[in-house]
């Protein structure tokens, strides 16, 4: 919706989507306002519009549904939000040498033909019990479909394409990329989404190169 947007009205949609950006619109009953708009929007210069004003105003930046679909990350509460002006225009020169699909990621892998590379961000392992969390939108992302996207990553590595894969780094996680004799690289990365300051630490995660 939002690189469609990009892709065709390109500077003309920025300049719509920063008119969102006032400073009479951050406050928290304009942002529930906006909220309820985009979960019935239809329109889709509008809603692609609504959708970045909710990714910079809301909690973290956090885009998450709930299981009707819904979009309900609470209000941020920033003191002066902006608009990803110069990242768009990054995108925009990006995307005249791309282009894109909406379709499940096994099929789109299927596409793949040899010396083709493929990157993968599924949804990350839960680092515990208590963590966990994979759904961002209907659906989710379960076990069982971690073990259906190495499986694939080593089928198509069979055939000459390499795939990369990232996720948390946890035991299951490199017993399963093991199997299918990945290479792992392990590192470090800062995590941003606690409300306390204290609680952002550092994770750990890896990349699984199948080739």
């Amino acid at each position: 919706m939002l690189y469609k947007q990009l892709c065709k009205s390109k500077v003309r949609f920025i300049d719509y989507t920063e008119t969102l950006f006032a400073s009479e619109n951050n406050n928290e009953i304009k942002y529930y306002e906006f909220r309820d708009e985009f979960n019935s929007c239809i329109q889709k210069q509008r809603r692609a519009a609504l959708f970045v004003y909710l990714n910079r105003h809301c909690y973290n930046g956090l885009c998450r549904y709930n299981s009707k679909g819904v979009f309900n990350t609470p209000f941020g509460r920033y003191k002066q939000p902006r608009i990803p002006r110069k990242e768009m225009m990054h995108f925009i020169e990006a995307a005249k040498n791309a282009s894109f699909d909406c379709a499940d990621y096994q099929d789109t892998m299927d596409k793949a033909e040899k010396g083709d590379v493929i990157y993968c961000d599924p949804p990350y392992v839960p680092l515990s019990a208590t963590s966990y969390f994979t759904d961002y939108h209907v659906g989710g992302f379960n076990w069982d479909d971690q073990i259906l996207l190495a499986e694939k990553a080593e089928q198509l590595a069979k055939r000459g394409v390499r795939v990369v894969i990232s996720n948390h780094d946890t035991k299951e996680i490199r017993k399963l990329y093991n199997k299918g004799k990945a290479k792992i690289s392990s590192f470090d990365v800062q995590r941003n989404i606690s409300c306390d300051p204290k609680n952002r630490k550092k994770v750990k995660e890896l990349l699984a190169i199948y080739s």
